[in-house]
């Protein structure tokens, strides 16, 4: 998962990168119709058109700014802010790590049944729920049933998954 998770965020910030790219050649080798692209987007939000062209004006005459404005205007960047694929990679390792614990711990504490994985699992995804709908609109009874029932149903399907290929195997 950690691996998949660095691939994906590397190919997303290079790709990001390679726009960034495109947005400094087009400033360097077509600074008019760039200081007229960005003259339109304020007109757009609003402004009079010489107001545009005068704020446009301005804010082009250094180049790192007007780079960083057209890439976050047009492409919706920050291009100080682009995500990292280690922090990805490695938030994902951790999550993953201790998500799959969790159902594991109680035969790693001497369980013998399913009931206290169950038990332990679906509690743990309704903590989870609880805690994603603190930065979230739902109510936390909501964040905490969703992420539980759909929890359980990924489980369930994947346990019934393991016992039909598991059971051809013996």
């Amino acid at each position: 998962m950690a691996v998949g998770e660095y691939v994906s965020v590397a190919s997303q910030t290079e790709l990001a990168q390679a726009e960034i790219e495109i947005e400094r050649d087009e400033l360097a080798h077509r600074p008019e119709a760039e200081l007229a692209e960005l003259t339109q987007m304020y007109v757009n939000r609003g402004l009079d058109q010489s107001l545009a062209a005068e704020v446009a004006e301005q804010l082009s005459r250094d180049d790192g700014r007007a780079l960083e404005i057209h890439v976050r205007e047009e492409l919706g960047l920050d291009p100080f802010d682009l995500p990292s694929p280690w922090v990805a990679a490695i938030s994902s390792f951790l999550a993953f790590s201790v998500g799959a614990l969790i159902p594991v711990l109680p035969y790693l504490l001497g369980a013998q049944l399913l009931w206290p994985t169950l038990l332990v699992s679906f509690v743990s995804l309704f903590v989870v729920g609880v805690l994603v709908a603190r930065i979230t609109v739902r109510p936390w009874w909501y964040s905490g049933l969703r992420q539980m029932l759909l929890g359980g149903a990924a489980a369930a399907l994947t346990y019934g998954f393991g016992t039909l290929v598991g059971g051809g195997l013996g």
